[in-house]
């Protein structure tokens, strides 16, 4: 439960958030004060999958899913007066393309799609030529061979033609909601050719030209997050029953909304978001690539860069232990009415850190970038003391160890050093989850004061843009408070650093060669 919900009525201006993740799509209604005073939450069928590793959702679809949550939303009696502005937060990477009505042409692409298109035709140009002398080449491709444009284009010709605007969700939103075709700066994460350094659409003679098949008309108008894009129209108002000509106003990437709504504002505070995907992010206000060539990617506050490192299948492991090995719980938890993943801190609890020896690396993402597009998970240390709550709490510390790994390349490769970490995401509502965090990073791990940090970060961009709190800095003050603190055990921590140093660090390096065979003999991950 968010421990922020308004029990009562504040009072002052409001903010209406939309919030579509992956999951679910919410309607979410913010105090000036940070006070979530009414919220709707719709379950969203994540996708189908017409052929195997495809995941797509119909965008019409999308769009109705919004539309009741936010008639779910009035249907809670609200006062639509008293809202001043709206802003939309998106999951990322999700793409649409859509013709010069706005009307998908085709299912939105996921951010989880494996589908890819033939590289076998090199890059070609001096661009070519210098990616196969840095070694880039196998990176490029698997840019090339995720683009949706590029699938589109070699796939279904017509319908790429046909193509108005390649966009991701939030344009598609922003476009339903305003008739404008503009999208935030703060939304571009996936394949478009977007400048990562200065947060617009790159330049006439950069790669990504040559590396997509899309035209400049092909694209939006980009604005900053906190800028006005339009007003909310009479045929989205009647759909939705957001109040036409309301403001709307540009924010960012859920990702990115989830760091502003944790009050990441500086290069001293460490937010992690404990999702399907688990990250590390450091806000800054100058360009640091954490892993060479992989982009800063842009900040819910204009001007800053949000230096991520990913862990693709994050508590993604949650579900899939819940899934394989939780069947008891499952069952007592239907029988009490509650979620089954609040019972697995007593699995942790019953096991002692460092899971009596059992460690995992959670490489368990195709072809990730980060260690090397090679790398799968593993599991180390069994005996025969161990149990599935050993197997769990190992879970839970190598999504730590690999978050902390993440930290410290971005603080090696951009100076900066953190003192606190915030966390959030559902996977921040366990205590032991917490705690294991502020015992391998050695900082105090701070609790979002609410579950809907996106949502909140994309009020904090509405709330500066409309001129109700003059700055960022003053609105993560006003809006943003911490929640529970935890501390780090000195001892649990001591033991925890060996492990990483001694064993963590190493685990790759010892089985690169093995993943590199594997890979050889089996095709996967390709």
């Amino acid at each position: 439960m968010d421990n922020n919900k308004s029990t009562t009525a504040s009072t002052g201006d409001w903010l209406l958030s939309i919030d579509n993740g992956t999951q679910s799509v919410r309607a979410l209604v913010f105090d000036l004060k940070g006070q979530l005073v009414a919220e709707s939450s719709i379950k969203l069928v994540p996708y189908e999958s017409p052929q195997s590793g495809w995941c797509e959702q119909d965008g019409e679809y999308y769009w109705q899913k919004l539309c009741e949550a936010c008639q779910a939303l009035w249907q809670q009696g609200i006062d639509k007066n008293r809202i001043k502005g709206v802003a939309v937060t998106t999951q990322r990477g999700t793409m649409v393309p859509l013709d010069e009505q706005g009307k998908p042409l085709h299912a939105a692409i996921l951010w989880l799609d494996q589908r890819r298109s033939d590289t076998s035709s090199p890059l070609g140009g001096l661009w070519g030529g210098l990616f196969t002398l840095l070694g880039l080449n196998e990176t490029i491709d698997t840019f090339r061979g995720r683009a949706q444009p590029n699938w589109f284009y070699q796939q279904k010709p017509e319908l790429w033609q046909q193509t108005y605007k390649f966009t991701f969700l939030s344009g598609f939103f922003h476009h339903r909601l305003s008739g404008e075709w503009v999208d935030s700066a703060g939304a571009q994460v996936g394949y478009l050719p977007f400048d990562y350094r200065q947060h617009r659409w790159a330049a006439s003679w950069d790669w990504k030209w040559r590396a997509l098949n899309i035209r400049p008309d092909q694209l939006l108008k980009l604005v900053d997050p906190g800028t006005l894009i339009g007003p909310i129209t009479a045929s989205a108002s009647a759909q939705t029953g957001i109040p036409e000509g309301l403001p709307l106003i540009a924010a960012a990437a859920d990702k990115a909304c989830e760091v502003l709504g944790s009050g990441g504002q500086n290069d001293e505070i460490g937010c992690l978001s404990f999702g399907t995907t688990a990250t590390i992010n450091v806000t800054m206000k100058k360009y640091v690539e954490a892993v060479r060539f992989l982009p800063p990617y842009p900040s819910a506050i204009a001007g800053s860069y949000c230096s991520e490192v990913m862990l693709y299948r994050g508590f993604w492991m949650v579900s899939w232990f819940k899934e394989q090995f939780a069947q008891t719980e499952q069952v007592q938890a239907e029988a009490e009415g509650i979620e089954t993943e609040s019972l697995f801190d007593e699995l942790v609890d019953s096991v002692p850190p460092g899971s009596m020896g059992l460690m995992l690396q959670p490489y368990w993402g195709p072809g990730v970038k980060q260690p090397g597009p090679e790398a799968k998970g593993s599991v180390i240390g069994f005996g025969d003391v161990h149990t599935r709550a050993h197997l769990y709490r190992a879970i839970l510390e190598g999504l730590m160890f690999g978050l902390k790994e993440g930290l410290e390349l971005i603080e090696r490769r951009s100076g900066c050093r953190v003192k606190e970490l915030r966390i959030s995401g559902g996977g921040a509502q366990s205590d032991a989850a917490m705690q294991i965090a502020a015992d391998i990073f050695g900082l105090t791990a701070v609790r979002a004061h609410t579950i809907e940090t996106s949502g909140l970060g994309a009020a904090i961009d509405a709330a500066v843009g409309l001129g109700l709190h003059p700055d960022f800095d003053t609105a993560i003050a006003a809006m943003v408070r911490q929640g529970q603190r935890f501390e780090p055990d000195s001892e649990h921590q001591q033991m925890y650093q060996r492990l990483y140093r001694e064993v963590y660090l190493n685990i790759y390096k010892k089985l690169q060669p093995l993943y590199s065979k594997i890979r050889d003999i089996t095709g996967y991950p390709e």
